[in-house]
């Protein structure tokens, strides 16, 4: 049940914290930052990339699959989904697969070079394993079959399953020794475990007990042991020369970048920038508003996707929160281009509650500005992304009214009666007493004085139960 909780917190601030951690490499905890986004929004493909990420630098190849899986699950041709899942079969050994979807994500983003390099590395590493095209030769054989590495190694771990007689010591075909330096800078801290391992290998009382389990300690010892000899032969050939050229290449680069800004300075500019665009929607003056949104935009427009996962959204937040403010200032023509901005990088990210926001600012700017049938025409395309009463009961208002302005009483009127239903479903009597109002007004048009009286009346009921004096007057 506490892994259904509901996290306290927002989207955009669980991925900030996340990428943060994910700079400090503090995986583990990054880890959980992305969970609970997930639980936000659940399947959104950026998250679900970055928390396979997470779960590859911790090993956990396994889920980093899933993940990176699930991010395709809607789009096929998620450039991002595919590299990651690329990256993951590649690191679990699979460098066949893991060629197949470089390749994918290479036709269809060409200019990426991470795509291409990802080819080169496979290919590399499959040549390593097999040789090279040339020097294999197939045969016609009707029980071949087209398997995964990790199936291989699942049945190379089965057959590691040794059973030894008392009279035998603890030993195991091994290939000539590697040299001893070279296995090191392999294993890195892991030689040490290695070492040991192969130390316990002398202990035969040891090599003969069992667990409690009833597993003999001579089996755990030598597919541990048989696990990082895989490893290590993995590792060289994940290593090939060009790679480390390249990586010697990126390290000089991020050194000349960490000199202007390190890392967990980005981290902490992304999680302040979050918080600095929650703060201007709280602001009284439009002006600082607008401001302190443009240094902001400015600064995460430097960024890279990688680095903000979420870089469209909270670019997407700062033009809304920019095209607000304009409003407010008056400045029409700019504010219509900053929501219409909003609503190009929510249509490119997919994100749908972004789309409704951007859809009803930019109806208000229409409204605003005296172009009422394009405010109509951009508020029904937003109604079926409405998720309240209340929600509904404003945008029917205001699509009323604009019909109202047009002199299209009849549609006024239909607008104002769905208005004034979703009001009532909402219990704002406040909203009914403007529903009414419209509704009456639609009937004085269209010449049915009666109804319109009766409605009038109505509303007035309501403008006194709620005290509301100027109302009361004008009605």
């Amino acid at each position: 049940a506490a892994a259904d909780t509901v996290p306290a917190g927002t989207f955009p601030s669980f991925m900030a914290e996340g990428t943060l951690l994910c700079w400090r490499g503090e995986y583990g905890k990054a880890l959980g930052c992305f969970s609970n986004a997930l639980k936000l929004r659940a399947g959104d493909k950026h998250c679900l990339v970055a928390r396979s990420k997470c779960y590859l630098k911790l090993g956990d190849t396994e889920n980093s699959l899933k993940d990176a899986e699930a991010s395709l699950q809607n789009d096929k041709t998620f450039s991002k989904g595919l590299y990651q899942k690329a990256e993951t079969l590649y690191t679990m050994g699979d460098f066949e697969f893991a060629l197949v979807f470089y390749h994918r994500g290479y036709r269809l983003r060409p200019e990426l070079q991470k795509f291409r390099l990802g080819i080169e590395k496979s290919q590399e590493a499959i040549v390593n394993c097999i040789g090279s095209p040339s020097t294999i030769k197939l045969e016609n054989r009707e029980d071949v079959c087209f398997i995964s590495r990790q199936a291989e190694s699942k049945k190379a771990n089965q057959k590691l399953q040794v059973k030894v007689t008392k009279d035998q010591k603890w030993t195991r075909k091994r290939e000539p020794v590697r040299n001893p330096k070279i296995e090191r800078l392999l294993l890195g801290e892991l030689y040490a475990d290695k070492a040991y391992l192969e130390k316990l290998l002398e202990d035969e009382d040891l090599m003969e007990s069992s667990t409690k389990q009833g597993i003999k300690v001579a089996d755990l010892v030598l597919s541990g042991i048989s696990y990082l000899d895989t490893r290590s032969e993995f590792w060289q050939q994940q290593k090939p020369i060009y790679a480390r050229v390249r990586e010697r290449k990126l390290r000089q680069q991020r050194w000349i970048r960490d000199k202007e800004q390190k890392p967990a300075e980005i981290g902490k500019h992304i999680v302040k920038s979050v918080e600095d665009t929650d703060m201007l929607l709280t602001s009284d003056c439009p002006e600082e508003r607008c401001r302190k949104a443009e240094q902001v935009l400015k600064t995460i427009q430097e960024w890279s996707d990688d680095e903000v996962p979420n870089k469209n959204e909270l670019i997407g937040n700062l033009h809304s929160c920019i095209g607000n403010a304009q409003l407010e200032m008056g400045q029409m023509e700019a504010a219509l281009q900053s929501h219409k901005m909003d609503l190009e990088f929510a249509r490119q990210s997919d994100l749908p509650d972004a789309i409704s926001r951007a859809l009803g600012n930019i109806g208000r700017v229409y409204a605003r500005i005296g172009k009422f049938q394009h405010a109509i025409d951009t508020w029904e395309e937003k109604i079926p992304m409405a998720k309240s009463s209340l929600e509904k009961t404003w945008l029917f208002h205001e699509i009323g009214r604009c019909y109202l302005e047009l002199d299209k009483a009849e549609a006024a009127q239909n607008y104002g009666e769905k208005s004034l239903q979703s009001a009532a479903e909402e219990g704002d009597v406040e909203w009914q007493l403007h529903a009414t109002v419209l509704v009456a007004q639609a009937q004085v048009k269209l010449k049915d004085y009666r109804s319109a009286i009766m409605h009038f009346e109505k509303a007035l009921q309501k403008a006194k139960l709620i005290h509301n004096e100027a109302a009361q007057k004008a009605i």
